[in-house]
């Protein structure tokens, strides 16, 4: 199921001006091109989550500037982008047992939205299965990497 095991890049953030472009900045320079992104934040830190082109290069252009990076595998599910899409992927994976620990959304082209979902790493290629049972649409990691 590793063809669905897209490489999803946590960044740490010090909670203080400036530092989310510096992220944006450095990452233009190198030429990584971001297909989604999720900050979430604390009064004193925050982790960008995003999932890049180039995921091996991001991540060592950003360790050479000084950011706390590391890399994790997410799956992605496309969608219908309209009401009941995300519901209908995240009721197979509770009818299944399976616990999400976080997720998000970018609405993508032609009425169609992709959904990301972190799951435990044990539990990874047990959703993947009863999604695909269940009809939904994963999408290949190689697709956010053109």
């Amino acid at each position: 199921m590793t063809k669905y095991a897209v490489k999803q890049l946590s960044v740490f953030l010090e909670n203080r001006r400036g530092r989310l472009a510096d992220v944006a900045k450095v990452l233009a320079e190198a030429g990584i091109n971001i297909r989604a992104l999720f900050l979430a934040d604390s009064s004193e830190f925050g982790i960008l989550r995003l999932v890049v082109n180039n995921p091996e290069k991001a991540k060592a252009v950003l360790v050479s500037e000084g950011f706390a990076a590391n890399e994790t595998d997410v799956f992605a599910v496309e969608v219908e982008d309209r009401p009941g899409g995300f519901y209908r992927v995240v009721k197979v994976l509770a009818d299944n047992g399976i616990d999400v620990e976080y997720t998000y959304a970018y609405a993508g082209t032609s009425n169609k939205a992709i959904l990301f979902f972190k799951v435990k790493n044990e539990e990874f290629d047990k959703a993947i299965e009863v999604l695909m049972k269940n009809g939904q649409n994963l999408v290949e990691a190689i697709k956010f990497y053109e």
